[in-house]
């Protein structure tokens, strides 16, 4: 039986992937997408929901204000608003050390137009009264925001199946061989050609780097989230932390959504959440936000995130095969700049180029690097 072509096949159908698709689609080009479980629902999906631009380094600024574009455009994107919300990011200090190291930060990013506002003292503490006095300080980014990934990510694949895209779910890619005619995937039974192949797998990513003579330290991470009992509203910013350990966002039912610690690993694509690293994380947000003291927490839960050693992902052309293109290891970080990666893997595969600065996400920089054991 002769294998059905397409323009352009993906693997992974979380964020990335999807908005590849989506573009792609849109283009006109015949694509399918393959998703070994359901469509958002790893990394893109569980995620903490953070829409953030502000703490990224200066080299993933021009893809992350490409995204701030996207997302403001949302929901003719995906056909719904995905609960996103322009709250601001307010990014606190506990220390005159973590002060300065905002300042500094806010120094690298001037010209990117961030807006960053530095807050301290007085002038923090009447402008944001619900917090606590373990806060110094803090760095105020005014358009970033946050969403619920839970819609907003399995909408992007659904939005590309209108669009024309092929999403086989629950269909995972068992092989894949490149000769003069394109690439052979092995999928659902059947083998697929396509011209084009987007490595779109997250931490199963290895499966197309291996297959084409490619090593990178690609490694998985698990972070831990949690979800209170509805609140009165306390807050609308999305929080963080100089130095992490904390996360928070109340969402307009009045739940509040936090994240910081560890889970651990049952298997590669299975993980579940510490509580007590969760609960150490929450009883430290308390003293940033004492109205958290003793409430009600009604879900845990974590995800299998894939980790790049220096937390940039890995974007852009194969260095040993013409027309692999790779999108992964976005490293706890690629929900806000998902929609756009997406976007320049499209640019990739439709033009050849891609108009957006890349140079420092290529997976030639892992070049001779050994693979680490995977984080628990």
């Amino acid at each position: 039986m002769t294998a059905r072509r397409y323009d352009a096949a993906i693997m992974g159908g979380g964020i990335v992937g999807a908005s590849a698709a989506l573009h792609l689609a849109r283009s006109g080009l015949s694509v399918v997408l393959f998703e070994r479980g359901f469509c958002g629902a790893g990394a893109s999906g569980v995620n903490y929901g953070g829409v953030r631009r502000q703490g990224r380094p200066p080299e993933q600024i021009p893809l992350s204000q490409r995204a701030h574009v996207i997302w403001a455009q949302l929901k003719s994107y995906i056909g719904i608003d995905g609960e996103y919300i322009r709250s601001g990011h307010l990014k606190l200090a506990r220390s005159e050390a973590e002060m300065a190291s905002l300042q500094a930060y806010r120094d690298r990013m001037a010209g990117f137009g961030l807006d960053l506002e530095l807050l301290s003292g007085n002038m923090l503490h009447d402008r944001f009264p619900m917090l606590g006095k373990l806060a110094v300080g803090a760095s105020y980014c005014p358009d970033d925001g946050h969403a619920n990934p839970r819609i907003v990510s399995p909408a992007f694949a659904r939005a590309a199946a209108r669009a024309g895209a092929e999403i086989h779910e629950q269909t995972e890619v068992t092989g894949i061989a490149r000769d003069l005619g394109g690439f052979i995937l092995q999928a659902g039974g059947q083998d697929i050609r396509s011209d084009i192949l987007l490595n779109c797998a997250g931490p199963g990513a290895a499966l197309a780097t291996e297959a084409f003579g490619e090593t990178v330290p690609l490694s998985s991470g698990h972070p831990c989230m949690g979800v209170t009992e509805p609140l009165p509203p306390l807050f609308g910013f999305n929080l963080g932390v100089e130095g992490g350990g904390f996360y928070a966002r109340q969402v307009t039912r009045g739940n509040i959504v936090f994240g910081g610690g560890k889970g651990y690993a049952l298997d590669e694509s299975t993980c579940r959440p510490d509580m007590a690293s969760a609960m150490g994380a929450l009883q430290a947000g308390s003293a940033l936000l004492p109205a958290l003291h003793k409430v009600n927490v009604i879900r845990f839960w974590s995800g299998v995130e894939a980790y790049m050693p220096d937390r940039n992902p890995v974007l852009g052309p194969s260095a040993t095969t013409p027309g692999l293109l790779h999108g992964f290891g976005f490293s706890g970080a690629g929900f806000q700049i998902g929609p756009a990666a997406g976007a320049v893997l499209a640019d990739l595969a439709r033009d050849g180029h891609t108009d957006t600065p890349i140079n420092a996400f290529s997976i030639t920089r892992f070049a001779g690097a050994t693979v680490p054991v995977p984080a628990h």
